[in-house]
């Protein structure tokens, strides 16, 4: 995969431009751009989406370093696409007039019953018009076909609104590209797995001085050390050598 030729969203007033309807956005760091070399599958469900979004500074500074087509100005993570997404539907649904249509629907599919407990019990606060839809996939690296018809028949039983898959990078990606023309859905849809996590507050996101200065990474490696070193240290070095590697090409 070449970051070079990638389109990515290049600003998050960008996000509001995207047309309504079944619509695919993906997210883009460089641990995603690092795991998509070798994992064409991957590569693939990325490239293929409708959107993409560059979740992290090294991917807009990359795309400065090799004058990609896409320029993004600035760092849109997964949590900016979930806040705007969230807000706008439950506007739209506190001044919809119809009295069909009181609430709109949002479903969240993946992790544990417990995060989708803490989500359930937040979004009801922060967005009263919105109706929360749930669904907890069976934890395993690998999925059955019996699993994968029972998570396509929720989202269609579902038929949301607004839907957001969270099982992390790749196998998030690649199930809800592999199973995209199975959904019969007319909404936008995101793979934003950590936002779970940060959204029920079962893990916590760095502070806003962090976030400001493209620092999130170095936080995230000193709170969970042992955990995000390989994925930090030695995964922004791999990313480095892939972008040299392609400015040279």
């Amino acid at each position: 995969m070449k970051l070079k030729v990638l389109n990515l969203v290049c600003s998050q007033s960008e996000l509001g431009m995207i047309p309504a309807g079944k619509t695919l956005i993906n997210t883009i760091n460089a641990h995603s751009f690092n795991v998509a070399q070798k994992d064409e599958a991957f590569a693939e469900a990325l490239c293929k989406g409708d959107y993409l979004i560059p979740d992290g500074a090294s991917i807009v500074k990359a795309c400065r370093w090799l004058k990609a087509k896409s320029q993004p100005k600035e760092r849109i993570a997964g949590w900016d696409l979930f806040e705007f997404e969230m807000s706008h539907l439950n506007s739209k649904m506190k001044e919809c007039k119809n009295e069909k249509m009181k609430k709109g629907k949002v479903m969240f599919l993946g992790s544990s019953e417990k995060v989708l407990s803490l989500i359930c019990e937040r979004a009801a606060v922060d967005y009263p018009n919105l109706e929360i839809v749930t669904y907890s996939p069976p934890y395993k690296p690998e999925f059955s076909e019996e699993d994968n018809r029972a998570m396509i028949q929720a989202i269609n039983d579902a038929d949301p609104d607004l839907l957001w898959i969270g099982m992390t990078a790749p196998k998030q990606e690649k199930w809800t590209y592999q199973h995209w023309n199975e959904l019969d859905i007319h909404c936008h849809c995101g793979t934003i797995g950590a936002v779970f996590d940060f959204y029920a507050g079962t893990v916590k996101r760095a502070p806003l001085w962090w976030q400001n200065h493209s620092l999130e990474w170095l936080y995230r490696l000193l709170i969970e050390p042992r955990r995000m070193w390989r994925r930090y240290i030695i995964g922004n070095t791999k990313f480095l050598y892939y972008i040299f590697k392609e400015l040279i090409s």
